[in-house]
């Protein structure tokens, strides 16, 4: 009897597939699992957060079937998609606004119906796997990355400085009465004589100034690294075709290559403009259309590196200057340069595809 009933509790999973939806966490992960059999899951549980002992689990319940899993991108980036993968489960990282999300699990959100709305949609095959870039990229990625940052802190600080002194009504001489003057070398020796009454004072101000002048100096070290990866043997080529693109310089090129990796990913101009966030949000129904501003979802590293090469290209290229002084007759030059910025966009999408340099107004 006890053999018996050992026997019909035994799972035969052989030729089955197995999908784990994982909420992933640094101090644990909640997964929860579904068969291809079975259209409510088998169970949900958390464990430790490693790849090992999600995979003890599954061999010990569900021997012999093909492991499936997902998880969203965040903090913990592709280091659990790659220990995942080494460990045999067929795993895949989407973007979380892709999850098919009901209005009840967005009013009553959990890890567990967190990772049981992953596990549902891989199973039904809705999700959409993301491009994992290799780690080399990534590594690259996050220099340029880390550039980016430095500069939004040290515009803080700048900010910080300027709310200081108009505080306390202190005015800018004559000599740097136009903020072009600003944050030269002269300049910073000027705010480190503003006199102030007390010495906490002083020590406030010349605080900041120090903050800014050293995260200059690590703002100019990171260019000058980006500079040097720009010629190495993964980038040199294709940095000297995006370079020949009036409005593209050093950081707009990197954070080009860095961040796509591989223009033939997309197929068309359409895809890369929908990844960077280039194309126009749309709410059509039955006979009403309407189109607003660019979408809420877009790369904003990529699509803020474009607008201000737009503004750059718009200047000094005669074909997009045309085109900018075309569209500012009908729409405000805040909306005619998102345009300029998908016209410079498919240029780059043209000579990466194609591996040539492109020409001012004449394309070969």
């Amino acid at each position: 009897m006890r053999l018996m009933q050992a026997q019909s509790n035994t799972l035969n999973c052989k030729e089955q597939n197995i999908y784990a939806g994982i909420d992933v966490h640094k101090k644990s992960w909640t997964v929860c699992i579904y068969s291809q059999i079975m259209e409510k899951e088998h169970r949900i549980f958390s464990q430790p957060p490693s790849a090992e002992a999600l995979r003890a689990h599954l061999h010990r319940h569900y021997p012999g079937a093909t492991y499936y899993s997902v998880y969203e991108a965040g903090f913990c980036g592709f280091h659990v998609h790659e220990e995942l993968t080494a460990a045999g489960i067929n795993n895949r990282v989407v973007n979380p606004a892709d999850v098919p999300t009901t209005h009840k699990e967005k009013a009553n959100k959990n890890d567990k119906r967190d990772s049981r709305k992953l596990g549902r949609s891989l199973r039904s095959h809705e999700l959409e796997a993301i491009h994992i870039p290799a780690r080399k990229t990534q590594e690259d990625r996050s220099l340029v990355r880390m550039r980016c940052t430095i500069r939004k802190d040290l515009s803080r600080i700048k900010s910080r400085i300027k709310m200081l002194l108009n505080f306390y009504g202190i005015d800018h001489p004559d000599n740097f009465s136009s903020p072009s003057t600003h944050w030269s070398r002269r300049y910073i020796e000027w705010l480190k004589t503003i006199p102030m009454t007390q010495e906490s004072g002083r020590a406030a101000l010349q605080a900041l100034i120090s903050e800014a002048v050293g995260m200059r100096k690590v703002l100019l070290t990171v260019t000058r690294k980006i500079r040097v990866l720009s010629q190495t043997e993964a980038y040199a080529k294709d940095y000297e075709l995006v370079l020949s693109i009036k409005g593209v310089g050093l950081i707009a090129g990197m954070s080009l290559l860095t961040e796509i990796e591989d223009i033939s990913r997309f197929p068309s101009t359409d895809r890369i403009a929908s990844y960077v966030g280039l194309t126009p949000s749309c709410h059509d129904t039955g006979n009403k259309k309407n189109h607003g501003g660019i979408t809420s979802r877009k790369h904003e590293i990529l699509c803020e590196m474009l607008i201000e090469s737009a503004w750059k290209a718009s200047r000094d290229d005669p074909a997009l200057r045309l085109a900018f002084r075309e569209l500012t007759k009908r729409m405000k030059p805040n909306k005619a340069i998102i345009r300029i910025a998908r016209k410079l966009l498919n240029r780059i999408y043209y000579v990466l595809k194609n591996k040539q340099k492109y020409e001012c107004e004449v394309v070969k």
